[in-house]
């Protein structure tokens, strides 16, 4: 028998237990694991070890499965928007011209490494930095449950616009004569009822994750047996089941896997180089353009007639560079336009603006309400009608967050007051399904200060029922009621004792735990059913 494979398997311990340690490290200082995992390539490449095949092999799924998913989370709509694809355009060329200049006096001052770079290779050094992190951008989103709302919307949609610059100039880059029978992908067009038909069968367990990996590595080969990028198949192939109902479902349980396969990725870029005082320097000097990026963001979403808190927060999202940006200089590597420091320099870059990001979102709604009246100076008059505030008409009740739960509650609320109740939810598709239902909901954000003031103005609001599936956003909203000088009753919904104990510390005054008061609801279910029968009898 052999048993290769034992050593093998070793070996892969050993730098997955460093990538481990670092990521967890990472993240207990309140950054992505990602930087770990940077850092760690950094460390085996202090000790001579050298990317190996088993790690050449993760990476590139990594990056198949992340153009995947970006391909399921592409929504047309979304990507219409002046305020996604005008302000990425105009937000590229201006970042990508600045960090040119700034590189170009790098060499003009005889700096290590800028100074061995003519114009187009700053050009690639600037294009490269001119992206922002998809992978940074949702996991903030998903731990604050914001990735439905207006401000989430359009830093996606903003990411999505440079994710596919990127994989165009991933495309190109290649330099492949796409073979004569390249015309035959148009085929998937009309086979797109039977992907969709087939992920309708494959239900929501282990054959979903395996359909998306067949999608995502079947494009990928089917294009490179046509002589082109295959990574481009992955993308073309996620965005022809984009608008299916399970395709949100398939991009979470990809989730995770992608994350996996791209921390192969991460640990070859610091395995490519050594980590100099040169490449630090140059990252460090580098860093602080992260707030240029975000400042021209937020100039150019408000004049696209966005709120100035809708502006800033998408804005704060987006100010960081990102793990496209390797990608991109890792193709110039290849390619042999760029040396290997430059990749480093990056990546450095990369950690740091990573830091930079986590700091102000943590501080993204505090940092809005100290300053809000400057903020607010900046806002167009005519704003456009997804963020415009809105009016509760009389309401008595308001249910916040209208899934499940809200949605019972609300209807029962109805039955017993009256159309006295009004729903509120961050998700527009979800507000609109719901009024055409028939039931009274407003699309909108009620952690938003400015929501809360404005209502408070006119609202006769005596109950507000919190109803959120995140125990952070319930207590963002209470503190949002409190801060507006709301004086009627708030409930809210909880599924864990210390969290019960949380939002009644904050000021609810009753607090539904899900779980428990679940099974109680249950029993008294089936025994009124019963009861019910043999009455029958």
């Amino acid at each position: 028998m052999d048993f290769q494979w034992i050593a093998i398997a070793l070996g892969d311990v050993t730098w997955i237990s460093i990538a481990f340690v670092l990521g967890l490290l990472s993240r207990a200082v309140g950054l992505p694991p990602l930087v770990g995992f940077l850092a760690a390539g950094f460390v085996l490449n202090a000790y001579g070890i050298t990317s190996g095949v088993t790690l050449e092999r993760l990476s590139d799924l990594g990056i198949t499965l992340l153009l995947f998913t970006v391909g399921l989370k592409l929504n047309l709509r979304t990507l219409a928007k002046p305020q996604v694809w005008a302000v990425t355009g105009v937000q590229t060329g201006v970042t990508v011209a600045v960090l040119f200049m700034v590189l170009t006096v790098m060499a003009l001052a005889g700096l290590p490494l800028a100074a061995d770079l003519d114009w187009p290779q700053a050009l690639l050094v600037a294009f490269a930095l001119s992206f922002s992190s998809t992978v940074f951008v949702v996991k903030v989103l998903e731990q604050k449950g914001e990735m439905k709302s207006l401000h989430g919307g359009i830093a996606i949609g903003i990411l999505i616009m440079q994710d596919i610059a990127a994989v165009i100039f991933l495309a190109v880059s290649a330099g492949k004569i796409p073979s004569p029978w390249a015309a035959l992908v148009l085929l998937l067009i009309p086979l797109r009822p039977v992907l969709h038909k087939l992920l309708e069968r494959v239900g929501h367990d282990e054959l979903l994750v395996l359909y998306g990996f067949l999608l995502a590595m079947g494009g990928a080969e089917l294009f490179e047996m046509l002589e082109l990028k295959g990574d481009l198949g992955a993308l073309v192939l996620g965005v022809l089941i984009a608008n299916h109902p399970k395709a949100d479902e398939m991009a979470k349980t990809m989730l995770g896997f992608k994350d996996l396969f791209l921390l192969g990725f991460f640990l070859s870029i610091g395995l490519s180089g050594a980590l100099t005082w040169e490449t630090v320097a140059i990252g460090v000097l580098l860093t602080p353009f992260v707030f240029l990026k975000g400042a021209l963001f937020f100039a150019l979403l408000t004049r696209f007639r966005l709120r100035a808190r809708t502006a800033l927060l998408s804005s704060i999202n987006l100010t960081n560079y990102s793990e496209f940006g390797l990608i991109v200089a890792a193709i110039g590597i290849s390619s042999g336009w760029i040396g290997n420091d430059w990749m480093v320099a990056i990546a450095v870059a990369l950690s740091l603006s990573f830091a930079v990001a986590a700091g102000l979102s943590t501080v993204s709604q505090p940092l809005y309400t100290k300053y809000r009246n400057r903020w607010k100076r900046m806002e167009r008059d005519d704003l456009i009608s997804d963020d415009r505030l809105l009016d509760m008409r009389g309401a008595k009740i308001a249910v916040i967050g209208m899934g499940g739960v809200g949605t019972g509650a609300f209807d029962m609320m109805r039955e017993r007051d009256g159309d006295v109740v009004v729903g509120v939810d961050i998700d527009p598709q979800t507000a609109a399904n719901q009024r055409e239902e028939g039931r009274h909901v407003l699309h909108g954000d009620p952690s938003d200060s400015d929501f809360w003031d404005r209502m408070q103005a006119g609202h006769s609001l005596e109950l507000v029922m919190l109803a959120l599936p995140r125990h952070a956003t319930n207590m963002a909203v209470l503190e949002q009621l409190k801060a507006a000088g709301f004086t009627g009753r708030i409930a809210a919904t909880a599924r864990f004792q210390d969290q019960v104990e949380a939002l009644e510390e904050a000021g609810a005054d009753t607090v539904f735990n899900i779980y428990r008061e679940a099974g109680a609801g249950f029993a008294a279910h089936v025994v009124g059913r019963n009861a019910e029968r043999d009455a029958g009898q």
